[in-house]
């Protein structure tokens, strides 16, 4: 079985994304997808969230509606707002919340208490928070992880291995594997530094029943095509679909 962990949807001519380049700048979505699943036989999927935005996340979850295969949202929230009313609003399989971390100016940006606060009330719903943060973040997402033992932490990308100082990137890593509520994505990994490297390290600092395939689809096709992406993580069955299971409680038909 293959579970994708990690993808997904947009359509720049409805909304703005600012991170976005020309090459990624066109109408990705479900029915762009469904035919790299069925030739891979990936059995269901988890979309994550591309922009800050309520209605973003409201849209993820008529899609997931639509198709019985996207298994789980990560979606959006105001994480300095009043989290557990936003949540309440939802309706669908949101599994889990993501913020761009790596884009905010201020590093330490997921440390203000209001953010703090925001994340406690995720894991009282009992969601995941990804955590999508590059080297420079990884100190605060470490002390973030190490104050909310009780919510569960999924980091994206193995953080997104730089071209340099691998050095303190793959302190920060191992730092945050010591931690049994964080699990890690082997995602994203041919737009960043050394792919087959990046899986070795992250099997062993967390462990196969730790790690979880995701595609980054469309973003891996900067660099690579669907296949690949499921290629580079190997076969063990934990990692292609038990972890993100067990990690986003989801139930696969």
């Amino acid at each position: 079985m293959i579970v994708d962990a990690h993808h997904h949807f947009w359509d720049p001519t409805l909304a703005y994304y600012p991170w976005m380049t020309d090459d990624l700048r066109r109408r990705y979505d479900a029915d762009d997808l469904e035919p790299e699943l069925r030739a891979h036989g990936v059995r269901g999927t988890v979309v994550v969230q591309a922009r800050h935005s309520l209605d973003e996340t409201r849209e993820l979850l008529a899609v997931a509606a639509a198709r019985p295969w996207v298994l789980g949202v990560v979606g959006w929230v105001d994480l300095t707002g009043d989290v557990a009313r936003q949540l309440a609003e939802f309706d669908g399989p949101l599994v889990g919340v993501r913020h761009q971390v790596h884009d905010e100016p201020d590093p330490a940006w997921v440390l203000r208490d209001d953010v703090q606060r925001g994340l406690a009330a995720v894991g009282e719903a009992g969601l995941v928070y990804d955590l999508l943060v590059r080297p420079r973040e990884l100190a605060a997402a470490i002390d973030t992880v190490e104050r909310h033992p009780e919510v569960r932490f999924v980091l994206d990308h193995v953080a997104k291995r730089p071209q340099t100082d691998v050095e303190r990137w793959a302190d920060g890593v191992q730092a945050l594997a010591q931690h049994p509520n964080v699990t890690c994505k082997v995602s994203g990994l041919f737009t960043e530094a050394d792919p087959a490297a990046t899986v070795a390290d992250a099997l062993r600092w967390f462990g196969a029943d730790r790690c979880m395939f995701g595609s980054d689809w469309p973003v891996c096709l900067l660099a690579s095509d669907y296949g690949d992406a499921i290629e580079i993580v190997g076969t063990d069955e934990d990692v292609l679909a038990g972890t993100a299971i067990r990690t986003y409680g989801l139930e696969v038909g």
